[in-house]
């Protein structure tokens, strides 16, 4: 490797616990909260908000997992958690008084996944939460009082995916799959509990994905929506419930809106977000345009609102830069001047980073496709060692920033290349709808020709190109060793599904809410067994000609633990080369920081030993 690479990045700097992440501001204005590592575990620590504030205290007690969901209470007087066991993804609810320091468990339910669906602050000590105790399928929502601990239920699930309430803490919306792959949106017209629930908007499978609710209007006669009907890319539209009219409050042509920030007063919208290669902000209320303007000059990097509070004087800041740590401020409103809090990873600014690059390309049908590099900085851009990294969902994407994995690569002297493919979301209707059905195909090809536009480019090194992911994108790293070994020189693939009719099967219970998207987009398990088999990196293991590392958490919901061993098994079998890393105390994903280190760990070894062989 060129002698003017930087130093190395260690790997508990880049995969190890941050410093201080995810700070929240208390409703009365005076404390934050943040998340921080005690006996290197996550836990949240409570202390007075100011610029030279220094006393912070830990009020939670995790031993295990870390938390990484907190919020707190509309009273300021509790902080509320969320967590699991082992990665099983069935979330209990927690809360911890922070002036005696009991804690409780909201939830004590076994095998029972909880989910927050509202609190106001009209409401201080009351929150809806959503628990399939009765059915594993189906969440029903429960009232629950933060005094006494009470939970009653207060609507039955009827086939819902999601819910939204309105300022009175009721529920009055909520989102249906249909069986063809399309979405209902229904509404209650009125405050009234016995209001019938009524199809607002139904649209159709070629929808499905761009429709959500974002909330109801101030005087709850109205719902903001974001939708793709009528139009390429999502829209931010208002319906109204009395006479069924719809306006357009925001679109853009080929990006859908991707955020919206409403008052949490007048629930008038504010702020609307669309992300091209970054984020941008398009400012809708004028009182607020003075705020922006000066947030956006704190510092370089796209900025967030990431919370306020209840006087609407502080808010929180977050900025994100390619090359550095994630920065958190708070923000005066009065004074127009902020304050900095403190970096997610201050470590980090001892190191040179790497830039994130946009880019894009025409894929072999014509569809244009976007993505970024990041390369090694000091290293001549000229047949690299390349990774490419597929990320997961697949209804997702890539976005600029700071990425890990994308300076671990880059620090190491590889060129990663990140691509959000068809089937990415963000990018329309069109472009999202284009992945339906084509796991494996288009959606593959659209990875091999990204390959093929930086080899012809001179970047990369067609002889040295690996191809890693996790969860979809570990799925798209298997398909690269089954389907078109000749152009990867080896795989990692984490919570990888290798046959796509165990997946399908063996999804989630509660997930069976939106399981006609998957049946719809990738294929349906009771009709459709040979097509999905076609699909599936299992069927064509003795086409495997290359190395693949697998990684798994035992305890994954998601993808389970059969879908590695399947594939590992018949590699087995076969005498292919393989390594296997199960995680006993991991789920979908590697929360524990000694469990990423592990894996980095192999990963670079793994990688070294096929990439950089042939220097």
């Amino acid at each position: 490797m060129p002698s003017d690479l930087p130093p190395l990045v260690p790997r508990e700097v880049l995969f190890g616990n941050p410093d201080k992440i995810l700070p929240r501001v208390s409703p009365d204005g005076t404390r934050l909260a943040y998340l921080a590592p005690r006996n290197g575990v996550l836990n949240v620590w409570v202390g007075d908000l100011g610029p030279r504030a220094e006393r912070f205290r830990v009020v939670t007690a995790d031993t295990e997992r870390g938390i990484r969901a907190y919020f707190w209470s509309h009273d300021s007087g509790r902080i509320l958690y969320l967590q699991d066991s082992g990665g099983d993804e069935n979330w209990r609810l927690y809360d911890v008084e922070l002036v005696s320091g009991a804690t409780r468990d909201l939830t004590p339910f076994g095998a029972v996944q909880a989910q927050l669906i509202a609190y106001r602050k009209e409401f201080p000590t009351e929150l809806l939460v959503g628990l399939n105790k009765d059915n594993a399928k189906l969440h029903d929502v429960y009232h629950l009082d933060l005094v006494t601990g009470e939970l009653a239920k207060v609507v039955e699930n009827f086939g819902v995916a999601r819910w939204a309430v309105d300022r009175e803490l009721r529920v009055r919306a909520a989102v249906r799959y249909r069986p063809d792959g399309g979405v209902d949106v229904l509404a209650r017209r009125s405050h009234a509990a016995s209001d019938a629930w009524e199809t607002v908007l139904s649209v159709d499978a070629e929808d499905a994905l761009g429709t959500c609710i974002v909330g109801f209007s101030g005087d709850g006669r109205g719902l903001y929506l974001l939708s793709s009907v009528g139009a390429n890319a999502s829209r931010l539209l208002h319906l109204n419930l009395d006479f069924g009219g719809m306006d357009v409050l925001a679109a853009d042509p080929r990006y859908d809106v991707g955020g919206v920030m409403l008052h949490p007063d007048t629930r008038e919208v504010q702020v609307v977000s669309v992300i091209r290669a970054r984020v941008e902000h398009a400012v809708h209320d004028p009182t607020i345009e003075a705020d922006i303007d000066g947030i956006q000059a704190i510092q370089r990097g796209d900025f967030g609102i990431a919370g306020r509070d209840h006087a609407d004087r502080t808010w929180l800041v977050t900025f994100a830069v390619d090359d550095g740590p994630v920065s958190y401020y708070a923000w005066d409103r009065q004074r127009r001047a902020a304050f900095f809090l403190f970096d997610h990873q201050p470590a980090l600014s001892a190191h040179r980073l790497a830039t994130m690059e946009p880019f894009a390309y025409s894929a072999r049908d014509g569809l244009e496709i976007h993505g970024y590099l990041t390369f090694p900085v000091g290293a001549e851009r000229e047949r690299l060692p390349t990774v490419l990294c597929v990320h997961g969902g697949p209804w997702g994407r890539d976005v600029w920033g700071y990425s890990a994995n994308a300076q671990w690569l880059a620090n190491r002297g590889y060129l990663c290349v990140q691509v959000n493919f068809r089937g990415s979301t963000g990018y329309g209707k069109e472009f999202v709808n284009a992945g339906d059905r084509e796991w494996a195909g288009k959606m593959h090809e659209d990875l091999v020709d990204a390959v093929e536009f930086v080899v012809t480019a001179g970047w990369a090194d067609r002889e040295r190109v690996a191809i890693l992911g996790g969860s979809y994108g570990g799925y798209a790293a298997l398909v690269g060793a089954a389907f078109t070994p000749d152009v990867f020189r080896c795989a990692i693939a984490a919570a990888a599904p290798s046959n796509l009719k165990t997946l399908l099967e063996n999804l989630p219970p509660y997930w069976e809410p939106i399981a006609a998207l998957f049946h719809q987009r990738v294929g349906d398990p009771e009709t459709e067994q040979e097509f999905l088999w076609s699909r599936s990196p299992l069927s064509r293991v003795e086409d495997i000609q290359i190395p693949i590392l697998v990684a798994q958490g035992a305890n994954d919901p998601r993808v389970p633990q059969a879908e590695s061993e399947q594939i590992v098994a018949a590699m087995r079998a076969k005498g292919l080369d393989y390594e296997y890393l199960l995680f006993p105390d991991e789920g979908h994903g590697l929360a524990k920081p000694e469990n990423r280190l592990r894996f980095a760990a192999a990963a670079e070894r793994f990688l070294a030993k096929y990439l950089v062989v042939l220097c």
